[in-house]
């Protein structure tokens, strides 16, 4: 065996391994390229160590003591070395290692586990050796007088050094009890010494004091793969001992079966390539553990028999996870399947540790695309508030305190984050509830109804109606809001404020009432996501609601607000044997009229109070009056008494809360009225309601602004008589349309002021490009009036069908705050925003009340409009409108001349008479048709009129030039055609 020249060159380098008593893996302190380090494997000059058992075999005496030793001295440490020669037959370099100023050669003999091999013939490997073996000899000879080591005079001792291994030491895995293992073991931490690293997530341990020789999988995580090499000894199991730290990247994972061999066999001679940062990942674990002592905490069993377990190994005083370290520095990916075997705790830090490498592109996620995510953080909107209504399970609406009273945006609805309850359903699609949906919601409803609650507002995510999924139109999609609920603690001082308070989520979970949401990667999520998962733990240990095998309590409601008016009517005997019953309120559908739940009869109803009224959808103060009984009585426990039920299946009756009459909340707001045709006599409590409706009107209120006590203005003059009280209103008129129909605006509404500076302040930027925005009929845009080139609030009445092609395309608007209607092109429409579009508009529809106007069609109608459009506008000239009737029969607004008409005497301040008189006078209108049942307000009225009207025709003034006029067609008796013979 033909010795290499001598080196002279000295090193500095890094233990990376120990593999024998005279062995060592030794790397480079840097590296100037990309991935690990160089390394050399050493063996210790002029030495030789006792060997280690090798497959089949056993270990020479003392061989196992050997390694030790020069294992715990050297591994991991910073040494110095150079390589004295090397034998090309074996392909081994010997040379001299210094640990700080000791030789190891020397340190090694000195303590008797190795023997100084002899000079032999080899002239230059003299030469290398002579400068040693004097001073290797003479230790070796104190060491064999001290009887140390292997040197040992101890009767036995020998033998005794001799390890007893089992057969997966030797090479035998076939029956080693892998779950045996696992059952005795589990959870405890076992001590090991890792001889080998297969990859980085992958290694092989000696487990002490027996000697098993086991595979071991780093639990919950994956490192990359090393590849395979092209050989055929991928089936042969290698001797693991006699190759230190040799790449057994392509070796199975336990005993393989005939067939596995055979398959194994065929494959074998394929070379698959190492995968990226692969190298890296293996000598990221090779640094910290290979030939370290480690403890093994055994988590489970693959279907391969292979063992699963958490490693940790020590730095200093400080015990480190290997797998949570790889996954940290982006070494290794989180795998689900072995990461269930873990502790919850220790599975979500790997889960944690890899959705932050993802987020930094740590290593191999540097290329890294996150999904699509259909949601996104909302930053720095927290905020208190009152809960208004409770949707669901996992949806409230809270009334924002910063925002005032009665606005639109006072109301936000609040999804809880990050978690899911049973679907609610809905009735008038014939759904019914989820098991525990009515349980979570009513949960709920007990805690929070009517509470003062913290919101801390996490993130938005926009879903589809219909399931939820992520929708790239805009037409077919909403975005939701969500958050944390916090019920704030009952405790006083300075610890409770520091706290938000108790989190529903987590209330609503821990009762089993709801699951929580088990998010994506990068998907935003509730800030106390890891509360919530405890919270279901305890849930499931404890077998809470839909986390029991049990059903749901079964309960069937019959709903009369879906139902014929006859079925309502059936009901009415059964509610009536109670005086007060007791029910929930389920919705506000108007100021005055509700949906309400009886749980003694397990139906819901549409209720009303008796005798009173709040304006109809859409007129002035009907959305204060909704706003206002939300806030007081929504979702509440009230008490009702019913009197009796209305040809559409309504029940009518009286309501209370707590010991008050709800319908008073409405009156003393003065948002509501009496309605007078109902007797009082039948309304309990009626007094009360008078003194409610009293107060609001001595304050002016409302719907009672304009009021004057004890003041009506008859049609004709300007007595003043004391009589029943009508709605008077100050306003201006803003646009006329003949027939004795008009729109005016009232005076001094606080709504005017503010919808005027919203527009004042608006930024109208260029017109929007063709195709960006189409607005439909019915949308509510910004329009330029062509007369001034002043931009109002507009409803689309007619639009191009499909969409808009040129800034030309001409879209009929009206605009909704005066009552004009025109043509404009699409240059002069902008887009509006929410808060500006939601307020109702300002123009009300009027006529003249009790006149017969000509339209412009019919003689004298150009006459009549051309006189009311004279006296009527002018510069800011005020009127008094005294309402006479409200007719709803318009429908909703939907354009000029559309929408709740009301009748009015219209006088203006400085005229004695009226303009209703007025217009009589002039002969260009005419009383409507006197009927034969006449209200005694009605009777007055065109009593007061009939003067003005007598002295045109007296004069033949206008329409009375010719005489009497016959009766049109409208005002007379249809003729009954004969029936078929």
């Amino acid at each position: 065996m033909a010795a290499a020249a001598s080196e002279d060159q000295w090193f500095k380098g890094r233990v990376k391994a120990v593999t024998s008593g005279d062995c060592l893996v030794i790397t480079a302190l840097a590296q100037s390229r990309p991935g690990p380090p160089p390394e050399k494997t050493i063996t210790l000059s002029s030495l030789i160590a006792p060997k280690l058992a090798r497959r089949g075999g056993i270990d020479e005496p003392f061989a196992w003591e050997s390694r030790e030793f020069l294992r715990k001295l050297c591994i991991g440490k910073e040494i110095t070395f150079k390589v004295d020669y090397k034998v090309e037959a074996i392909g081994r370099e010997f040379g001299s290692v210094y640990l700080g100023s000791e030789n190891l050669a020397k340190l090694v003999v000195q303590n008797g586990w190795a023997k100084v091999r002899e000079p032999g013939g080899q002239q230059n490997q003299d030469k290398v050796l002579k400068p040693y073996i004097a001073e290797l000899l003479q230790v070796e000879e104190m060491a064999k007088q001290e009887g140390l080591g292997r040197w040992s005079k101890v009767p036995g001792a020998a033998e005794a050094s001799v390890r007893n291994l089992p057969p997966s030491a030797v090479g035998d895995s076939g029956d080693f009890d892998a779950m045996g293992l696992l059952a005795a073991s589990k959870g405890k931490p076992m001590e090991a010494i890792v001889e080998q690293v297969r990859d980085g997530s992958t290694i092989r341990v000696y487990l002490l004091p027996e000697f098993q020789f086991v595979q071991v999988f780093v639990a919950g995580l994956q490192a990359p793969s090393m590849g395979r090499r092209s050989t055929q000894e991928t089936v042969v199991e290698p001797d693991v001992t006699s190759a230190p730290n040799g790449d057994a990247s392509a070796e199975p994972r336990g005993p393989l079966t005939s067939a596995q061999r055979l398959v194994a066999s065929a494959v074998s001679s394929v070379e698959v390539s190492s995968d990226p940062f692969a190298m890296e990942a293996k000598y990221f674990t090779e640094l910290r553990v290979l030939n370290r002592d480690v403890r093994i905490v055994l988590e489970g069993v693959d279907k391969f028999n292979n063992l699963i377990g958490s490693v940790y190994y020590s730095v200093g005083e400080t015990v480190k996870d290997l797998g949570l370290e790889l996954v940290e520095n982006g070494l290794a990916k989180y795998v689900e399947w072995s990461a269930n075997m873990m502790e919850e705790e220790a599975k979500k830090k790997l889960k944690a540790a890899e959705l932050q490498c993802k987020k930094n592109r740590v290593k191999m996620w540097s290329n890294y695309v996150p999904p699509a995510s259909n949601s996104k953080a909302i930053h720095d909107q927290n905020f208190t508030g009152k809960v208004v209504e409770v949707v669901s399970g996992d949806c409230l609406v809270v009334a924002d305190d910063s925002v005032p009273f009665g606005s639109p945006m006072a109301e936000r609805r609040v999804c809880l984050s990050s978690i899911r309850s049973p679907k609610i359903g809905n009735p008038r699609r014939e759904e019914k509830p989820a098991p525990y949906a009515r349980e979570a919601k009513e949960f709920l409803r007990q805690k929070l109804i009517g509470k003062h609650v913290n919101v801390q507002m996490e993130y938005q995510r926009k879903i589809s109606p219909a399931d939820g999924a992520t929708t790239s139109g805009a037409g077919d999609s909403r975005v939701m809001d969500f958050g944390s609920v916090f019920l704030p603690s009952a405790t006083k001082g300075d610890a409770a404020a520091a706290t938000p308070g108790v989190n529903i989520a987590e209330l609503i979970i821990a009762r089993g009432l709801g699951t929580v949401v088990r998010h994506r990667d990068f998907e935003e999520r509730s800030n106390h996501y890891e509360a919530l998962l405890a919270a279901e733990a305890r849930a499931i240990a404890g077998k809470k609601g839909i986390q029991s095998a049990k059903d749901s309590p079964a309960m069937h409601v019959t709903d009369l607000t879906v139902a014929s008016a006859k079925k309502a009517k059936d009901f009415l005997p059964s509610l009536h044997r109670s005086r007060r019953i007791s029910a929930v309120v389920e919705y506000v559908l108007s100021g005055h009229r509700f949906k309400l739940y009886i749980p003694k009869e397990t139906c819901s109803i549409a209720f009303a109070f008796s005798g009173v009224r709040c304006p109809g959808r859409g007129e002035p103060y009907s959305e204060e009056a909704i706003t206002l009984m939300r806030r007081k009585i929504m979702q509440r426990d009230v008490e009702i008494e019913i009197e009796t039920v209305d040809r559409t299946g309504t029940f009518l009756g009286s309501m209370w809360e707590g010991k008050t009459n709800a319908a008073t909340f409405l009156l003393e707001a003065g948002v509501a009225k009496m309605q007078t045709g109902f007797g009082a006599d039948r309304i309990p409590e009626a007094h009360l309601l008078e003194l409610a409706e009293r107060s609001a009107k001595n304050q002016k209120l409302k719907i009672w602004e304009n009021y004057v006590e004890g003041e009506e203005v008859v049609n004709g003059g300007g007595s003043k008589v004391e009589t029943r009280q009508k709605e008077t209103l100050k306003v201006v008129v803003t646009e006329v349309l003949g027939g004795g129909r008009f729109y005016v605006q009232t005076v001094g509404d606080q709504k005017v002021a503010s919808i005027q500076n919203q527009l004042a302040s608006l930024s109208l930027g260029e017109a929007p490009i063709v195709g960006s925005f189409n607005p439909k009929k019915g949308d509510i845009v910004l329009a330029q009036f062509s007369l001034d080139n002043s931009w109002n609030r507009a409803m689309i009445v007619n639009a191009p069908r499909g969409a808009v092609q040129s800034p030309e395309d001409k879209l009929e608007v009206f605009y909704i705050d005066y009552g004009n209607q025109e043509t404009v092109p699409y240059s002069a429409i902008r887009p509006v925003e929410a808060s500006v579009s939601s307020a109702p508009g300002l123009a009300q529809l009027c006529r003249l009340a009790c006149l017969k106007v000509p339209s412009l069609e019919e003689d004298f109608g150009p006459e009549a409009g051309e006189y009311l459009h004279s006296v009527t506008l002018g510069s800011g000239k005020e009127f008094k409108a005294v309402v006479e009737e409200r007719d709803t029969s318009g429908g909703k607004v939907k354009g000029q001349g559309t929408g709740t008409e009301l009748a009015v005497t219209l006088i203006a301040v400085d005229d004695e008479i009226s303009v209703n008189a007025a217009m009589l006078q002039e002969g260009i209108a005419r009383m409507e048709k006197r009927k034969r049942w006449e209200h005694k307000d009605k009777k007055e009225a065109l009593d007061a009129l009939e003067k003005y009207q007598e002295e045109a025709r007296k004069s033949r003034t206008g329409i009375w030039q010719y005489g009497d006029i016959q009766s049109d067609d409208e005002d007379s008796v249809p003729v009954r055609k004969p029936g078929r013979g």
